[in-house]
């Protein structure tokens, strides 16, 4: 049996708790208590879907034109896919032009893996031909690192990106590429992992740096 709710926009609690109490219960059966340790985030998680399906028999959840947001992170795609809507612990899937917002950059993709955890968003993977993610740099010439690969890997509470599957990153005008790259967000440095036994070479390209080009452009972002 799947039920169609009203097309409209409203927030998780009003669109979501009275199917949750009535048919999903507390959360899926089986699920994996919260671990013990790590940040439990004090901001809200949010949704806004232009429609859900309830499905009572597979106890799932399917959304379309969906946001879901939480402080600065925000998750947008065409649908999503849940098994409940258990935010303490729960994995979704986000189809369809996904948009991964973060503070300072974001990150897109065909589709996007998201783990909750203690009502935060712990993890998010995103897959696609190839997937993408920038970052604005800060007291730099250039304005915005780029990096695309086959998976991008988002840690908020490690404040990391990685890449893997042919990586490639820019910060607009140098180059690394490698199987698998770690770009920290905070301290815009980008290193390369390695594996025992993996012969995969890391590359890097470096072009000349124009001293007067860029004394001109630090000049013009001064107030």
């Amino acid at each position: 049996m799947v039920t169609s709710l009203p097309r409209s926009r409203r927030s998780l609690v009003a669109a979501c708790a009275a199917c949750a109490a009535i048919a999903l219960g507390a959360g899926p059966a089986g699920a994996t208590p919260p671990a013990a340790g790590g940040h439990h985030s004090t901001e809200p998680v949010s949704l806004d879907a232009a429609s859900s399906d309830v499905d009572y028999k597979s106890n799932t959840v399917v959304f379309r034109d969906i946001v879901v947001t939480q402080g600065n992170m925000r998750v947008a795609a065409e649908e999503a896919r849940a098994t409940g809507l258990n935010f303490d612990d729960s994995q979704w899937t986000f189809s369809g032009n996904v948009r991964i917002t973060v503070e300072g950059g974001s990150l897109a993709s065909d589709k996007a893996i998201v783990r909750f955890l203690r009502n935060q968003i712990a993890k998010a993977t995103i897959t696609g031909d190839p997937a993408s993610f920038e970052h604005e740099l800060k007291g730099t010439t250039s304005t915005t690192a780029h990096g695309r690969a086959g998976s991008i890997e988002y840690d908020p509470n490690e404040g990391t990106v990685r890449l893997s599957k042919d990586a490639w990153v820019t910060d607009g005008r140098d180059e690394i590429t490698g199987e698998r790259l770690v770009y920290d967000i905070a301290g815009e440095r980008m290193k390369a992992e390695t594996v025992a036994g993996d012969n995969q070479r890391v590359r890097i390209t470096i072009r000349p740096r124009d001293t007067a080009a860029d004394d001109a452009a630090r000049e013009s972002k001064k107030p």
